[in-house]
């Protein structure tokens, strides 16, 4: 695979170098943002060869690679050159989705560079676990203190690896972001705080704190000094810019960062390390269950983040953390599993290739190619690897499983569960046997729609028969592809397949004749069985569960019957999207299994009662 030519063509259809704004990676994703999101085709990346699968999350369009996407990050990167001056004169995009995703979306940018670190030390302390363990060297020994700085440092100055990660986020100096970090870990604070004395600050009171290792003070810090950075550039005279500009950020970020901010972040993540440390002690289990069964879903929804901040703070004040590491185990053998189980039954031989391959770098800790190139389209061993991660992660929990270093958990990754506690690795292996007979045994019995060998000969359409069905508009406004809808569980047709439309008017009305068997209290999707057979559901925007049925009335009631074109819900557009919600609403036919032949509409402009799907029952004859 030529990697260089993969990175030329994705720049292509993103609408060229000039319109990347941002551009990052992870262990198998490329990470981009861009000046003019209208420019970027998804379908055509996804189409790409080498590409696995395209997700739109945490403000970030997300290009999953695989393992070399690193090989595909530097051609680009290469091809690109240096991104801080690419926006300039282009009015910057304002931020999409809601509070949630915009937190993510600063983790997720904030943590990324700063892996590489975090995972190399961590694995130098496995190293060391398995070095005392062994006898092969005295923790007394000068070697043994030396390699034990080295992997300290990356967690003792982690505060200064984020400024530069918060930094590319808030789109301000990178080197000053990391001066203000380097005050908060300076050693004269540490002096003063084994002194015991009180200190102030121009007559206020500050509260020294403990920095070393901590997560939330220094990107609350930055974020804040991406505002003043801005005031210091307008205030500063052109003439002396150079010198006045860097004295006024400092002057006024530092000492704010050591007077309010710190302490509030400070605050912040005791509040969140005690919660963490309760829920630990009254259900032992509840944490790595609930990783362990739901990590696919928040790599899926882009949520995985959320809890890294969590987890390393751990890490650096504990030695070890409980949160992310056992669960995620469990979870990333059981993709392993379930993909490999694919493997080994399915007929079809692209898919035991990819399912092989994926499968094993699942087990070895990566699972996105597994997750998006095999389970999640399959479903049924999703739900498998869901449940297996799940169990796995309740013994996890059980045992007290913790993880020493911050890596992807999985086999490879092993001696990070190396550490003090001599049983840890025996729980850690015991966790991955649970997760692997357990998806494995499920992924059999539940089994999977295995996909037909592509044939190269044209199919005899005369051998078909069955009366066509249409489904009618049920809004007025511009019909797309259900690909382009930024929600995997409609976009990947994990719910049926369908057609998705951007509404121009707040009224959704009945695509078919039939009974309404789904309407929840938020009124914001309704389902429909048809007279004909066909279930269907309407999805008024993305994430709008969340407005509790606000800016949506009705009177429908499960159970009516309705006749097509019927008033369903009525919804305020300006005001839902004026909240950060999309508005893009999903048709989907839930039983689409059942229609071999669904053709929707070419994307463009539909209006109520316009033909939107066409269905067909058409079987084989005997």
């Amino acid at each position: 695979m030529d990697y260089t030519q993969l990175g030329s063509e994705i720049l292509t259809h993103v609408g060229g170098r000039q319109n990347v704004s941002k551009l990052t990676h992870c262990a198998t994703r490329l990470r981009m943002e861009f000046n003019d999101d209208a420019k970027v085709n998804a379908q055509a990346i996804e189409a790409l060869p080498g590409v696995i699968s395209v997700v739109q999350r945490g403000g970030q369009f997300q290009i999953v690679v695989g393992n070399n996407v690193q090989q595909t990050f530097r051609a680009m990167q290469k091809e690109i050159g240096d991104l801080s001056g690419q926006a300039g004169g282009q009015q910057k995009q304002k931020a999409k989705g809601g509070i949630i995703s915009q937190i993510i979306s600063v983790i997720s940018t904030t943590f990324t560079p700063v892996i590489p670190a975090i995972t190399g030390a961590g694995m130098i302390k496995a190293l060391l676990a398995i070095l005392k363990l062994t006898g092969v060297m005295s923790a007394a020994s000068s070697t043994y203190h030396l390699l034990d700085t080295i992997s300290d440092a990356a967690f003792f100055f982690l505060p200064v690896l984020l400024a530069y990660g918060a930094s590319i986020k808030f789109e301000c100096n990178p080197i000053l972001a990391m001066t203000i970090a380097g005050a908060l870990l300076h050693p004269n604070l540490a002096q003063m705080m084994a002194a015991g004395t009180a200190i102030d600050f121009i007559g206020i009171p500050v509260r020294l704190a403990d920095y070393a290792g901590s997560v939330l003070p220094i990107i609350f810090t930055v974020w804040l000094m991406s505002y003043i950075e801005r005031f210091a550039e307008k205030v500063s005279p052109t003439m002396i810019k150079f010198f006045t500009k860097p004295m006024i950020i400092l002057l006024v970020t530092a000492p704010l960062a050591l007077v309010v901010v710190g302490p509030f972040g400070i605050f912040l993540n005791d509040v969140v390390a005690s919660g963490a440390a309760m829920i630990d002690g009254k259900a032992s289990w509840l944490i790595p269950m609930l990783m362990g069964g739901l990590q696919p879903f928040l790599v899926i929804t882009g949520t995985a983040w959320a809890m890294t901040p969590i987890a390393t703070g751990q890490l650096s004040k504990n030695g070890f953390e409980m949160i992310n590491g056992p669960g995620m185990l469990a979870s990333n053998i059981a993709q392993g599993a379930a993909t490999l189980c694919v493997a080994f039954r399915t007929k079809n031989k692209n898919l035991r290739q990819l399912a092989s391959s994926a499968g094993f770098t699942a087990l070895l800790g990566i699972t996105e190619p597994s997750l998006y190139g095999v389970t999640l389209k399959l479903r049924r061993p999703l739900i498998a690897a869901m449940i297996g991660g799940g169990c796995a992660g309740i013994y996890a929990g059980l045992s007290g499983l913790v993880r020493y270093a911050f890596v992807s958990p999985g086999l490879a990754a092993l001696p990070a569960f190396i550490g003090e506690n001599p049983m840890n690795i025996v729980h850690a292996l015991i966790t991955c046997a649970i997760a692997i007979v357990v998806t494995f045994a499920l992924t059999w019995i539940l089994g999977f729609d295995d996909p037909v060998e592509e044939v190269t000969e044209p199919q005899d359409t005369a051998r078909l028969s069955g009366d066509p069905q249409q489904i009618f508009s049920p809004l007025a406004g511009e019909a797309v592809a259900l690909d382009q809808v930024s929600d995997d569980v409609f976009s990947q047709g994990l719910l049926g397949q369908g057609i998705a439309i951007i509404p121009r008017e707040g009224l959704l009305r009945a695509p078919v004749d039939g009974e309404v068997v789904t309407f929840l209290p938020s009124r914001h999707a309704v389902g429909i069985r048809g007279d004909n057979g066909v279930e269907i559901l309407m999805h008024i925007g993305i994430d709008t569960v969340s407005l509790g049925g606000k800016h949506f009335t009705s009177a429908l009631q499960v159970g009516d019957r309705v006749k097509t074109g019927d008033e369903l819900v009525r919804f305020d557009i300006p005001a839902i999207t004026a909240l950060g919600y999309e508005i893009i609403t999903p048709v989907l036919v839930v039983n689409s299994e059942a229609y071999p032949q669904l053709m929707c509409r070419q994307p463009g402009e539909v209006s109520f009662g316009e033909t939107l799907i066409t269905l067909n029952t058409a079987k084989e004859n005997a």
